[in-house]
């Protein structure tokens, strides 16, 4: 696999048309982020919504990716609300699209 540089990341995918499985690109703004207790296996779970870039009237698609980050209590800059573009793997785990230790970028918004 070639090395992506910095910025040169390939077009993202419409979160409704991600493959079963294999790997994509999406981008979107995370909605909620899980942490889980000290007694459980550790993880960092994100839902990333692209439903703001992805309007339709009756779609009927879901728009909502799960992330993972295994064996991570937190992910430094991963909070409800950052925008980011994410990179992996993609599987399905209880019907929502979920991806394991995502590549990820946060995307700074623009000033005027």
């Amino acid at each position: 696999m070639t090395p992506v540089l910095q910025g040169e990341w390939p077009e993202a995918t419409a979160i409704a048309e991600l493959p079963l499985r294999g790997r994509a690109v999406c981008s979107g703004v995370i909605e909620a982020v899980t942490i889980l207790p000290e007694s459980m296996a550790l993880a960092y779970t994100a839902i990333v919504s692209d439903r703001e870039f992805h309007r339709m009237a009756s779609d009927g698609g879901s728009h909502r990716l799960r992330l993972v980050w295994i064996g991570r209590r937190r992910v430094p800059g991963i909070l409800a609300g950052t925008r980011l573009r994410v990179e992996g793997m993609v599987s399905r785990r209880d019907g929502l699209p979920t991806m394991y230790n995502p590549r990820y970028e946060i995307i700074g918004k623009q000033e005027s």
